[in-house]
């Protein structure tokens, strides 16, 4: 029995970017990005034409451009990101213009020289989960105003 032929990188690749239900986006060393993936168009709406060559700008809100990018340019000149792949909830926009809970979780790609090729993002969208949150918040809060006197009836 003859082991299968791996796939084709380019069609594996493709692929990928084709069929992950996941928004994944990469950008270069500068901020634009340079892969889009259909998760990312179902996501943030705008398509891959719209998006590629674009800077991440294109979904940041603009009140929260300035800590990313000083964010971003030191995950660069260091080699690293200071939150290691750790999924973190944030706010992102939408083509519509509207704004997104996301869950986003960020990573540098590197070259086989060791050199950073950019960034990558994984996101999700966490708009039921948070509207479950302040959900929650709200019972709690509505609890400790009230003293659990419902719950005593």
């Amino acid at each position: 029995m003859t082991a299968p032929t791996p796939p084709d990188a380019a069609e594996l690749y493709e692929g990928i970017v084709r069929q992950t239900t996941e928004a994944l986006i990469f950008a270069d060393c500068d901020g634009l990005i340079r892969l889009w993936s259909s998760g990312a168009e179902a996501l943030f709406g705008f398509s891959a034409a719209e998006a590629l060559g674009r800077s991440l700008d294109l979904i940041i809100p603009e009140r929260l451009r300035a800590a990313h990018w000083a964010g971003f340019n030191r995950a660069i000149a260091a080699g690293r990101t200071q939150h290691g792949g750790q999924i973190r909830t944030t706010r992102a926009v939408h083509r519509d213009g509207g704004k997104r809970y996301v869950d986003m979780s960020f990573g540098l790609v590197i070259g086989r020289d060791g050199s950073v090729l950019g960034s990558i993002a994984m996101a999700r969208d966490a708009s039921a989960k948070r509207a479950l949150e302040e959900a929650l918040r709200g019972c709690r809060d509505e609890l400790a105003r009230t003293g659990g006197a419902a719950a005593d009836r």
